[in-house]
């Protein structure tokens, strides 16, 4: 009698726990995005630098202020005034909070692999555009009955269709300046504006702005269940040195990340049934060091990342304060969870973090 009792408790928290409210994700990407900003604010060594921000004068009176938690309220209003209060932050390295690559490289094709595939492969070891051979969580959530043709990316970078290879996993890529083809008067403006857009990161990156507005059309428009959505520009900015326009276009993105769940909040088909992770690809040197700039193998402290979740089966616990260690590659796992998958491909991947999808 006690075991059948016992069996029948442990059926109903089985139950309870598989019985997510996330019926949709969404995740964004911050390319090169340091942690230090993101849990500090803007940085004093970089920010009063001639040589890396133009106006510092009127840096200092937009983003710094005395404290890290006033300055990073200031640079990431939304972060820190909705994520942080509805959500997890995790990769605070101040508190032993660690996020780590686990490939050996640092940088973008080896980092959105392994964010995708949940498989640091070291055959992936450059950013030349070649398909990806290993199976990603998108393809996989595509493949799902109910999911078919209900999964989309829109990335700045021209590389993605590649690291997705959008040839083998029938995923919607719409990258760089990729003209969406969809003939209705929105996204015919949409292509239009590509058109004209100054392409002052090259042909391979769209600026952020557009990619979003496509982004946030395409899933007014057609629904998906998933969409991942890749920006660029704060990690072109580090590289030319403009601290200046890395803190702007961080902002920006903010704003247009704010923007989003206000939407998916009052959409009915999304509200309080989507998951939204935030994270980035690779992290940069230290500031100390003048590598602030740089990322790769040989940049100490690039390996060094973060990620922020927000959605009905997180536990809004706020910045992540207790030491732990976390991997870019559980959040391939982590996605396919908040939808009730189990994400095992072919190559080898690491359990989901559990703290994510612990139950209010």
């Amino acid at each position: 009698m006690k075991k059948i009792f016992l069996l029948v408790l442990l059926s109903i928290a089985v139950n309870t726990y598989s019985q997510s409210k996330t019926e949709h994700v969404v995740v964004v990407t911050l390319d090169g995005f340091r942690w230090q900003e993101l849990f500090n604010g803007a940085d004093s060594i970089i920010i009063n630098r001639n040589r890396y921000t133009e106006d510092s004068k009127g840096m200092n009176e937009r983003f710094w202020a005395a404290t890290a938690t006033e300055r990073r309220k200031k640079l990431l209003p939304f972060f820190w005034n909705t994520v942080a209060t509805q959500g997890q932050l995790y990769g605070n390295r101040s508190f032993g909070n660690f996020v780590n690559n686990a490939n050996p490289y640092w940088f973008s094709y080896p980092g959105y692999n392994e964010i995708f595939t949940g498989f640091p492969d070291t055959a992936v070891n450059s950013n030349n555009k070649r398909w990806n051979k290993n199976e990603n969580v998108l393809e996989f959530i595509n493949k799902q009955k109910g999911f078919e043709g209900k999964v989309a990316a829109f990335t700045s970078w021209d590389v993605f269709p590649y690291i997705l290879n959008e040839e083998r996993s029938k995923i919607y890529v719409n990258s760089a300046f990729e003209k969406t083809k969809i003939n209705s008067p929105t996204f015919n403006l949409l292509d239009e504006m590509q058109d004209h857009a100054p392409r002052f990161l090259g042909d391979g990156v769209r600026p952020d702005l557009l990619t979003f507005y496509i982004a946030k059309e395409y899933l007014k428009t057609y629904k998906p269940r998933v969409l991942y959505i890749g920006f660029d520009e704060t990690d072109d900015f580090a590289h030319g040195g403009k601290y200046d326009l890395y803190l702007q276009s961080a902002y920006m993105v903010d704003q247009l990340i704010a923007d989003l769940w206000g939407w998916l909040q009052v959409d009915p088909y999304y509200k309080n049934k989507t998951t939204l992770i935030v994270t980035t690809d690779h992290g940069r040197g230290d500031a100390n060091k003048d590598q602030w700039k740089d990322h790769g193998s040989k940049v100490p402290d690039a390996s060094e990342i973060w990620m922020a979740v927000m959605g009905p089966d997180t536990e809004a616990t706020g910045e992540i304060k207790q030491p732990m260690q976390l991997y870019q590659r559980q959040v391939a796992t982590t996605i396919a969870s908040m939808l009730g998958f189990e994400f095992k491909p072919k190559q080898e991947v690491m359990e989901p973090v559990e703290s994510i999808l612990r139950k209010r």
